[in-house]
């Protein structure tokens, strides 16, 4: 039964659009708030999604859209995880029941979406510069709105974050940053004290009798040095017993620490603070799984979740599998090699669970380094670990390493270090949509000198990938797919495998489909069933290697079928396919051969279950079967 059936969300269906919270009263806004985490759970509980932070900042949602008008004001939300009740109040609540599924609601921020949602994003710590961007194209344009950047949930650990800071506080424009501080991120509450100092400190009419003084007294003899004497006092004080010191630096005049859940109190200080001039940062304090008791008692467990029983919160396994996942052999296996190997260093950024390193993190606490979100750090960090002898070991998503492209060419690849790069969630995704996607990694990592890229067609293979990795003396990439494996054999002692040599699964005379990682298995079914099927005989090797290439074997298997199939599961342009004909023409091996490359096309593929999008993009079983013999010329 779904946490809906039976409660008509009364206060919620009076919200058509933002404009309608300007008539509502605090009590009344209380009631919606219930509303919306009502919808919100009973949603999430079906299709799986940010429940914990979407819920902690339900209050401060209501608040910001009763001061600044989505119509008119410019909200940039950080990773936009935290947005949900944003896009129920925003137009979308009719539709919501259709979050992360294919063609539904996405489940971030998407300016294709909806003209409320103002910047698209989905990964962590660029609403200060895009917000900062938009409050210069304000003033340049002659327009009088406003701009808020809200983050929070993790997102001030990245070094962008600061950027941005630094570049507003400097520009000294008009620019709301609403930092919303869930103890995931910069602060716990420091008290009523701190709250009273800032309340105190950043009232309007006393923020107005500051700017008057200091005006006044700039122009009596020695006037400057005691508006400086005063303005240390007062950055002293306050910031002694606030975090306010730090945002005051980067020229930001601080608000807060505030109740994110005290809704009449919320509302005072936004109305505050949208008459101040220049940036300001309002620091809101707020419960991660508000209104949930799963969720606050383990908000780390509910940030991202699957379908849920909502009374309990139980998580339900639609197709309950005993084969463990790919991210759960890696972090088993580096466990096992790291008890052999003291040299062993493990690295993440903020993902610990979602790389699988928890297991790590605890048998070796002083071999793991959780950096935060600053992925561009963590592979400059193990550069410096392996310019000293040691294996560092670097997990990170496909899409996430994006971050860090500069530093794997400059810092490690340049510098020929071992350092290994393990791409989770290589691939399509699922529900997490475009911006998760791990589709483009073999493009911009094959072309990097001294780089050796891998991709395992199994679990068990992934195993001697990383062996591989440990056992070589420069850079190495492995990337794998998001989800289980097919039940492989796994080995306490996995055996190192020579690299640039792949493998011929099944030998054939019409045709030959050469794959690489997540699609050599689903290729090697494609060719039985046509056999049986037609009669074709299609030969299936497994790349193993993006680069080097298989080079010996891709020459032979050139010279012995003229219809060629290449698929991966990457982006077309510059990926492994690519790759195949690069190396083929170069090497004058292409003499009339017809080839056909598989892969994911030049657009951004957008969310759904993973199984559906192969299907849709046509790299699946049947897609596979549908282009050899297109390429063969129809049945044999």
């Amino acid at each position: 039964m779904s946490l809906l059936d039976g409660h008509p969300l009364t206060m919620l269906s009076r919200v058509n659009s933002p404009s309608d919270l300007a008539g509502l009263s605090t009590e009344e806004l209380s009631l919606l708030a219930a509303d919306v985490r009502e919808l919100i759970i009973g949603t999430v509980s079906e299709n799986g999604g940010h429940l914990a932070p979407s819920l902690g900042v339900v209050e401060l949602t209501l608040a910001m859209l009763k001061v600044f008008d989505p119509a008119t004001d410019k909200y940039v939300w950080d990773v936009g995880h935290q947005a949900y009740a944003y896009k129920i109040l925003t137009g979308r609540r009719d539709t919501f029941h259709t979050l992360r599924t294919q063609h539904g609601v996405s489940g971030f921020p998407r300016m294709a979406e909806s003209p409320y949602d103002h910047f698209g994003t989905g990964h962590s710590s660029t609403s200060i510069s895009a917000a900062s961007g938009m409050a210069m194209a304000r003033d340049v344009l002659g327009r009088s709105n406003k701009v808020l950047a809200i983050i929070g949930d993790g997102s001030m650990t990245a070094g962008l974050a600061y950027e941005g800071l630094n570049q507003a506080g400097g520009d000294e424009r008009d620019l709301v940053v609403v930092l919303n501080d869930n103890k995931m991120s910069i602060s716990k509450n420091v008290g009523a004290l701190s709250l009273f100092l800032s309340r105190k400190l950043s009232n309007r009419w006393i923020t107005r009798a500051k700017r008057e003084f200091e005006s006044v007294a700039k122009l009596m003899p020695f006037g400057q040095e005691m508006v400086e004497i005063i303005k240390r006092g007062e950055e002293s004080f306050k910031g002694f017993f606030t975090p306010g010191m730090l945002f005051e630096a980067f020229h930001f005049n601080y608000v807060g620490p505030i109740d994110g859940h005290d809704l009449p109190k919320l509302i005072s200080v936004f109305k505050e603070v949208r008459e101040m001039s220049g940036p300001v940062l309002v620091h809101v304090l707020t419960q991660k799984g508000r209104g949930y008791t799963p969720a606050e008692e383990n908000p780390t467990y509910y940030h991202g979740v699957g379908s849920f029983e909502p009374e309990t919160g139980e998580i339900i396994k639609l197709s309950p599998s005993k084969l463990p996942t790919y991210t759960d052999v890696f972090g088993d296996t580096l466990c096992k090699m790291a008890a052999k190997d003291p040299r062993i260093v493990a690295i993440t950024a903020a993902m610990p669970e979602g790389t699988g390193l928890s297991c790590f993190s605890q048998l070796f606490p002083d071999r793991f380094v959780d950096v935060g979100i600053c992925e561009q750090h963590a592979v400059t960090f193990a550069a410096g670990l392996a310019t000293q002898g040691l294996k560092p070991v670097v997990a990170i998503y496909s899409t996430f390493l994006q971050r860090s492209y500069d530093q794997i060419v400059h810092d490690v690849c340049l510098q020929n270090l071992p350092v290994t790069l393990c791409l989770d969630r290589g691939g399509l995704v699922g529900e997490d949509g475009a911006t998760h996607h791990g589709v483009f990694d073999i493009s911009f990592l094959r072309h990097i000198p001294n780089l050796v890229v891998m991709a395992p067609k199994d679990e068990a293979e992934m195993q001697r990938m990383l062996a591989t990795a440990m056992n070589h003396e420069g850079p190495v990439a492995i990337r794998y797919l998001r989800g289980v494996g097919i039940g492989a054999e796994l080995s306490e002692n996995p055996a190192p495998m020579p690299i640039g040599h792949g493998e011929l699964l099944r030998d054939g005379k019409d045709a030959v489909i050469i794959a690489i990682g997540s699609r050599v298995l689903p290729a090697l079914q494609a060719a039985t069933e046509l056999e049986a099927e037609t009669g074709l005989s299609v030969a299936v090797y497994n790349a193993r290697f993006v680069k080097p290439l298989p080079e010996a074997d891709l020459l032979d298997l050139a010279g012995r079928f003229d219809k060629i199939l290449t698929v991966e599961e990457n982006a077309l342009q510059g990926g492994f396919g690519s790759a195949v004909l690069e190396f083929l023409s170069d090497a004058g091996a292409l003499t009339g051969q017809t080839v056909k490359r598989l892969g994911i096309p030049d657009h951004f593929v957008e969310h759904g279950p993973q199984k559906a999008l192969r299907e849709m993009l046509g790299i699946h079983k049947q897609g596979i079967k549908t282009a050899v013999q297109t390429l063969a010329g129809g049945d044999k």
